[in-house]
């Protein structure tokens, strides 16, 4: 298999400007609004709180603070409209490609519980240097914000959970001339939040203090005024911050997410991570429905990698109420080192990525272990699933197929309200509601018998599925008979 790149550009977001309420409006001021907002596009998400930072020479700092306009989304993709989250087509030309737009008025509140600074010290090795609230408990944030083998490289992002909190580190590495550093000046600057899915909006500002941190150490106050504007209402007890969960959990917020929850990553890592796979997509999509334990390995960097996280995720959404109810979460964890193992070892369901080798030896922690784009296992039951059969292979050249006729659909017709993005999580969705409604209509019938027209109507290959079905039915707790080809397992 070819390897593919994995450092293409990911994501154009565009940022709004709030207009000021001292200036009256006029004609030519709307008008370089509007070009503006048309205007080329810059990579990565600006946060609501965007700085541009200063050292002063005497050492002090000039902080210049940015606000977003509060009648439009903190930031919103490219050819997005904001309608009622439903399946529709512009017109009959456009029916092939569904358009999943956001919800009115969707948006989540800014709710940042903590602001850190980690640094790598050539005595005491990575080290929590700063961070706000000062109470907080932070253990294992110094590893989990700066992945094992950054050193090698100069810059990264990191994706990470801290107990029922989600965290996004930026990382820089920046060569000074200095013994005691031995060369090299090493920091991540991060946040912690309730919800993985606004760490985005705060990539390009993390960036930014990042690179202030490696120039003027010590030097906190634009990220002392972006936890005053942003942090979040918590329960108090006493005087100290409390570290327990929020009343909602991780679960819900990942359940009431789908499906707008693709639009909290860059738009084009899922055509990326399916791209890398090809036709293995198809294999780790079974994995992912069947809830198991999923490692990715890769060297730094590794914040590619934490969106392959996200992708996995995205591959088992179903939208059929109550289905799936009873089942383990499919819960991101993002980069996880050695020190997350005890934690590993109590999750029934995961998809997580690290760069430290030692885990592919700890078959314990996982099921499926996927290093670049090898998938393997070491359970015997999940064997037969690795191979591509004949109905995985016509999926994915309907995959491939629609993405064509979109991007054709694109150029042709200029069309910006379609895009990949849309396509690959409806794609997936729409294959996964169809195989458990066929499930629910045959368990719910007064013989319950699955055949082999049922698989194929499901898009699955009678035989070569026959152990994917059998796990399938067991997780979801189906009571199915399933008969194919004269052979009958219950």
């Amino acid at each position: 298999m070819v390897e593919q790149s994995d450092r293409a550009p990911l994501l154009d977001w565009e940022e709004i400007p709030r207009p000021d309420p001292h200036k009256a409006a006029s004609p030519q001021r709307d008008a370089a609004v509007e070009k503006s907002s048309q205007a080329p596009v810059r990579p990565h998400g600006r946060t609501a709180v965007d700085s541009a930072v200063t050292c002063t020479p005497k050492g002090g700092t000039v902080v210049r603070i940015v606000e977003q306009n509060p009648a439009r989304p903190l930031l919103e993709p490219r050819g997005h409209r904001r309608e009622h989250p439903c399946y529709h087509t512009r017109d009959h030309k456009h029916a092939l490609f569904p358009v999943l737009a956001l919800r009115d008025q969707w948006e989540e509140k800014d709710q940042i519980v903590a602001v850190f600074v980690v640094t790598f010290d050539t005595r005491s090795g990575n080290m929590v240097e700063w961070c706000l609230p000062h109470d907080i408990n932070l253990d294992g944030v110094e590893f989990k914000s700066m992945a094992s083998g950054s050193h090698r490289i100069t810059n990264d992002f990191i994706y990470f959970r801290k107990g029922c909190y989600f965290g996004l580190a930026c990382f820089a590495n920046m060569p000074v001339e200095s013994e005691l550093e031995r060369g090299a000046r090493m920091k991540s600057v991060g946040i912690l939040s309730p919800s993985y899915t606004l760490l985005y909006r705060y990539m390009h500002f993390l960036e930014n203090q990042v690179r202030h941190q490696l120039k003027c150490p010590g030097q906190y106050s634009p990220l002392e005024a972006f936890y005053e504007d942003k942090k979040a209402v918590l329960p108090q007890k006493g005087n100290g911050l409390v570290n327990a969960c929020p009343t909602w959990s991780v679960t819900n917020v990942n359940r009431c997410m789908h499906p707008e929850m693709k639009i909290t990553h860059p738009a084009g890592c899922m055509s990326q991570f399916i791209q890398f796979f090809g036709e293995h997509i198809m294999v780790l999509w079974k994995f992912a429905l069947l809830r198991k334990r999923l490692l990715i390995f890769s060297p730094p960097p590794v914040g590619v990698v934490c969106y392959r996280v996200y992708c996995l995720c995205c591959l088992a959404n179903i939208s059929i109420p109550g289905i799936g109810v009873s089942v383990p979460e499919l819960r991101p964890f993002f980069y996880v080192n050695i020190a997350d193992i005890p934690a590993l070892e109590t999750e029934l369901s995961y998809v997580a990525c690290t760069t430290e080798k030692i885990f592919e030896e700890k078959k314990e922690l996982y099921d499926v272990y996927i290093d670049n784009q090898n998938v393997k296992t070491h359970h015997s039951h999940l064997q037969p699933l690795l191979r591509v059969n004949a109905a995985d292979k016509e999926k994915y050249r309907k995959l491939t197929e629609q993405r064509q006729m979109l991007l054709y659909s694109q150029e042709i017709d200029a069309d910006s309200t379609s895009n990949e993005e849309d396509l690959f999580i409806l794609f997936f969705m729409e294959l996964n509601n169809r195989i458990f409604q066929t499930l629910s209509e045959v368990a719910g019938s007064v013989d319950p018998t699955l055949t082999s027209e049922h698989v194929r109507a499901m898009g699955l290959d009678p035989q070569g599925d026959h152990s994917f079905l059998m796990d399938l039915l067991e997780v979801y707790g189906m009571d199915i008979t399933l008969v194919i080809d004269n052979l009958c397992c219950t």
